[in-house]
């Protein structure tokens, strides 16, 4: 088990924990920074404070129960729907691919991707807000014609981090697609 630290495409650190289960099996873990306390108190803080002015001027008491009712689903929509803590790659060489993501509220998503469906996993690359970007991402065949590509699907949608740490990834995976 080695944990090294990566920065994703913004600058904001993510660490890369690397298991080695057998030659076989070898799970990839990308964590973000938890939630900043600080950040949810400031905007917490500004939105009541902005209600609270406008209920100064118009003397509603509902402005303020609704500013307090909208951050606070907000605050649970976004820990619920956004607010990704770990994506994990799992890559068995017989079997096939594993990719999860683990919500801040402990919600989880997981697909699998068998291995006869694979056709390879590559760095891609992407124009992203006037920047350049990189991904993994695993090529899927086409039933109907084995040469072909039938789809892509992104990896570490939510952490994107930089080329150094999706090179340390792709080596891995690559050793073990090409053991099988």
């Amino acid at each position: 088990m080695e944990d090294d630290a990566f920065t994703d495409i913004s600058g904001k650190s993510i660490s890369l924990n690397c298991q080695t289960h057998s030659s076989l099996c070898r799970e990839f873990i990308v964590s973000s920074p938890k939630v900043s306390i600080g950040k949810v108190m400031v905007f917490t803080c500004s939105v009541w404070l902005l209600a609270y002015a406008v209920f100064f001027f118009t003397e509603n008491t509902a402005v303020l129960s609704s500013a307090i009712i909208i951050t606070l689903v907000g605050m649970m929509l976004h820990i619920h729907f956004v607010k990704v803590d770990h994506e994990s790659l799992l890559v068995i060489g017989s079997l096939g691919i594993q990719v999860s993501s683990s919500y801040a509220s402990g919600r989880e998503t997981t697909t699998f991707i068998e291995i006869s469906k694979i056709k390879d996993i590559v760095i891609n690359e992407a124009i992203y807000m006037q920047q350049i970007i990189y991904y993994l991402c695993v090529l899927l065949k086409d039933p109907s014609e084995p040469n072909a590509v039938s789809s892509v699907v992104p990896l570490f949608q939510s952490s994107k981090p930089r080329l150094n740490c999706l090179v340390k990834v792709y080596k891995s995976c690559q050793e073990i697609l090409s053991k099988c």
